[in-house]
């Protein structure tokens, strides 16, 4: 990590990331990029739907390849570049017939590095094949939920997912969340660890620097009124005086309470629900 000289109160624990040593530096490559404009949060009403965002420096959004159509045609990476829009990186690779596409690159992967896309190629990080070709114990990435719909699952930086079983045609997956669920063997998945693993260990030092992020104060629910907030009200501060926590439109949130919808449609693939807390931790 980068530390700063405290010359302020905010950029005292301020840190940020090496780019220089972890990126190649080169430029994007332009036909696989697009202007993105920000619409803040808010519909096509110009209504707020999501809270907390607005602002922020402007971005353009990079074309990432999450389909990886293009089957037993090595790839090598020409570039490790940044993207404004993920907290992993990404690659430019150059396919054998000549076509570039983006792609997450793995903890391994740098400028030079190789990969395929097949039904039999090796157990080598970087490579995708099927999640039923896959040994047990294998960390994976980049993971379909649906045939041929993509990747979905396990993208953000640092993660992984471990092949923990095979049963009656469905590989058994541990989540980074430690949910265990099953994902039919037909589908793909990359080998491997998503990269840009100290990505969590950023301090953000100050209101400031969330704002050139895009991201806008959250205030707290104990700090309203109560016709704003369930914790809201009272004199001077004190408790939310609710057993459990809840949103501002009275859903639970929070300190292991459960969310998820009880008859949702996914609930059969499910072997082991996510431990949360303390218990996660242990």
């Amino acid at each position: 990590m980068k530390t700063y000289k405290p010359t302020t109160k905010s950029r005292r624990f301020m840190t940020t990331l090496p780019y220089r040593e972890l990126l190649s530096g080169d430029a994007p490559h332009k036909p696989l990029m697009k202007a993105n404009r920000s619409k803040g949060g808010r519909n096509a009403f110009g209504r707020i739907t999501t809270r907390h965002q607005g602002g922020g420096h402007k971005r353009n959004f990079r074309t990432i390849d999450f389909s990886y159509n293009k089957k037993d045609i090595p790839a090598k990476i020409e570039t490790v570049e940044y993207d404004p829009f993920r907290s992993a990186f990404i690659g430019l690779a150059l396919y054998r017939d000549g076509e570039r596409r983006y792609v997450i690159l793995p903890k391994e992967m740098k400028v030079g590095s190789s990969f395929v896309v097949g039904e039999n190629v090796s157990i080598i990080v970087g490579n995708r094949m099927p999640l039923g070709k896959i040994p047990v114990g294998t960390f994976v990435y980049n993971i379909e939920l649906s045939l041929n719909a993509g990747a979905v699952l396990v993208r953000s930086a640092g993660n992984f997912a471990e092949v923990v079983a095979h049963d009656a045609g469905y590989a058994q997956i541990k989540l980074p969340s430690t949910e265990i669920r099953k994902v039919s063997d037909l589908c793909w998945a990359s080998i491997g660890a998503v990269g840009n693993e100290e990505y969590n260990l950023v301090v953000i030092g100050k209101a400031g620097r969330s704002r050139w992020m895009g991201i806008r104060p959250t205030v707290r629910g104990t700090a309203m009124n109560p016709v704003d907030h369930p914790h809201g009200g009272g004199e001077g501060k004190q408790g939310r005086g609710l057993k459990r926590e809840k949103t501002a439109w009275g859903k639970p949130s929070g300190k292991g309470q459960k969310t998820r919808t009880p008859k949702k449609y996914s609930n059969v693939f499910i072997v082991s629900r996510r431990k949360v807390g303390k218990k996660r931790k242990g």
